[in-house]
């Protein structure tokens, strides 16, 4: 009998196998624009009037939820000391290849205010033998890296909340302990951010355009913030004039720009105007929504005129969350607006549209935000499987130990296996019998129609799925790459008895998930049949899919060679985070 490979413990996992536990168990979401609820230390969404509010939960005030500011930020720190250079290489990955926005602050806070800071190493005589990395550079270069109309680059909202994020005493408290600040001090540690504020406020300002373009995008208050806390001091008075910003004589008398007679342009309400006043004021003076909006007269109101005025300010993410908007106008009924409704649904990268359908009336628009998000998963797939040819497998737990958690099971999935091209995905259900399921598109709806009659009962045998798609005549076509992915509880079989499953049918397996939906005690089935097979191993919780931004990251990352727990990093996803270049700022 052969010998299972031990499965490690958290105090013995590497900074790989560290950092794929934290792409795909963590959503790195910390800031809420709405009042929520803290339940076990996870934000969670008020309850609508009439809803039960759960048990021992805490009011949390709109804006940074602490908790899990601290959650992220203490594994990334712990990243960081176990492999300086991965995470450089990491947070320049996060910024370039991904839209975690909140990640990406998380990231740059820490390489800013980390101590390896380019200083000079001696000799036993005093002299300079060479000088260290300068890893903070990797977090000015994230402040300031600019590529035009990218959506990766940090918003001017990302780079206030790095300085938000580093004052915040629970953080604060962190980066004391790991070093990075004087512990005496009762100032927070922010390493670089001024200097890198700096330099992002100087770019803007010497280009007149960009600085316009994002007053007019809704950041005046945020860029006079950024000004304010990183105590910039503009090269001439335009600056001041571009985001209406009156200035005053410091106490001091230091201040030298900015004091004379500003030309300022006052925002003024469209109160008096028409409706075909106020459209043709939104077309001349290129007015964003939140600009315009602000400015509506009551007797006016948002009429659909003044919204297709708007139109061309707004982006695909706009349109997508103002479907209700434009549904309750009539706006989605235009040809032209309902083309460009269209496209952005196409060029959705979230699954945040599944919430947006609840607002809508519509189930032909239900539908196509449905859509959207099948979208984003199917290019999260396509992203994570351009090179290789990868064949996936589900394997669905049906059995008794799934009751109270089945449903959320079958969530979870329409939510993914609507992005799987259908020649690529076969799926089974097992008890202590397997059953082939096949969906009749790639549509979520088409996933929810196949397992809406599955129900828990019935004892476990894991083996029972793959013998079943065996025996129904699925094969994977040579130099395929076959990744395993099961849900559920892991309670079963002997992993050894499930891992010749896969042998005995002739399956190569290259990688295998657990994606874990837990109503009872535990099993390990999975985790030691791919043990005992040799292959990479990885895990996500279930309830990670409640997260519409969630769901592209952990597909991709699940897709792309899991790191084997206890070995070396294997072609994949950490490798391809290890070849992203480190950013450097530019000149």
């Amino acid at each position: 009998m052969a010998t299972a490979k031990p499965v490690l413990p958290e105090s013995q996992l590497g900074p790989a196998e560290k950092l794929l536990d934290l792409v795909l168990s963590g959503s790195a979401h910390l800031w809420h624009n709405r009042p929520g609820l803290e339940v076990a230390g996870v934000w969670r969404p008020r309850p609508k009037r009439g809803e039960p509010v759960p048990k021992h939960a805490k009011p949390v005030s709109p804006g940074l939820h602490v908790a899990a500011a601290v959650r992220l930020y203490e594994k990334l720190l712990e990243i960081y000391s176990l492999n300086h250079d991965l995470f450089a290489h990491f947070a320049s990955y996060a910024l370039t290849q991904t839209d975690w926005r909140d990640l990406k602050v998380a990231c740059a806070a820490l390489m800013l205010v980390q101590t390896r800071s380019g200083q000079p190493v001696k000799e036993d005589d005093g002299s300079v033998a060479f000088y260290d990395d300068d890893l903070r550079r990797v977090g000015e270069a994230m402040v300031v890296f600019y590529e035009k109309k990218s959506t990766r680059m940090l918003t001017p909202k990302a780079v206030l909340r790095i300085a938000q994020l580093l004052e915040t005493d629970e953080i604060a408290r962190l980066n004391r302990k790991a070093g990075f600040g004087d512990p005496a001090s009762k100032k927070p540690p922010l390493g670089r951010w001024k200097s890198a504020a700096k330099k992002w406020l100087q770019l803007r300002e010497r280009n007149g355009a960009m600085l316009t373009g994002l007053v007019k995008a809704g950041f005046k208050e945020t860029i006079k913030a950024i000004a304010r806390k990183a105590g910039y001091k503009p090269d001439a008075q335009a600056f001041f004039e571009a985001l209406g910003w009156r200035q005053a004589q410091a106490k001091g008398g230091h201040r030298t720009v900015g004091l004379g007679a500003l030309a300022l342009k006052k925002q003024e309400r469209f109160d008096g105007l028409s409706e075909a006043e106020i459209c043709e004021a939104i077309v001349e003076q290129r007015l964003t929504y939140k600009d315009a909006v602000g400015r509506l007269p009551k007797d006016v109101g948002l009429t659909p005129a003044i919204m297709a005025a708007l139109l061309p300010s707004l982006s695909d993410r706009d349109l997508r969350i103002l479907t209700p908007t434009l549904e309750e106008l009539g706006l989605v009924a235009d040809p032209e607006v309902r083309a460009r409704w269209e496209a952005a649904i196409a060029s959705s990268t979230d699954q945040r549209a599944l919430n947006i359908a609840k607002n809508v009336q519509s189930k032909a628009l239900k539908d196509k935000l449905a859509e959207a998000a099948d979208n984003a998963a199917q290019k999260a797939i396509a992203e994570a499987t351009k090179d290789v040819d990868v064949r996936v497998m589900f394997l669905i737990d049906k059995s008794g130990s799934m009751q109270g958690a089945i449903e959320q099971s079958k969530e979870a999935l329409s939510k993914i296996l609507a992005g799987f091209p259908i020649d690529k995905v076969h799926i089974a259900t097992f008890d202590t019998m397997g059953t082939v399921l096949r969906p009749r598109a790639a549509t979520r709806t088409a996933v929810q129609h196949m397992l809406q009659g599955i129900r828990a009962d019935g004892g476990t045998t894991h083996a029972a799925g793959v013998r079943a798609l065996h025996s129904s005549g699925v094969t994977f076509p040579e130099g395929a790459r076959l990744v395993v992915i099961v849900v559920g509880d892991e309670a079963g079989e002997a992993g050894d008895q499930f891992a010749r499953a896969f042998r005995d049918c002739g399956y190569h397996v290259a990688a295998m998930a657990m994606l874990v939906s837990v109503a009872s005690p535990r099993g390990n089935t999975v985790r030691t049949g791919a043990a005992f097979m040799r292959v990479p191993f990885s895990e996500v919780d279930v309830a990670q899919f409640d997260d519409p931004y969630q769901v592209p990251r952990v597909l991709k990352a699940l897709l792309d060679a899991p790191v084997a727990v206890g070995a070396a990093p294997q072609s994949g996803w950490v490798e391809r985070v290890m070849k992203t270049p480190l950013l450097e700022p530019k000149a």
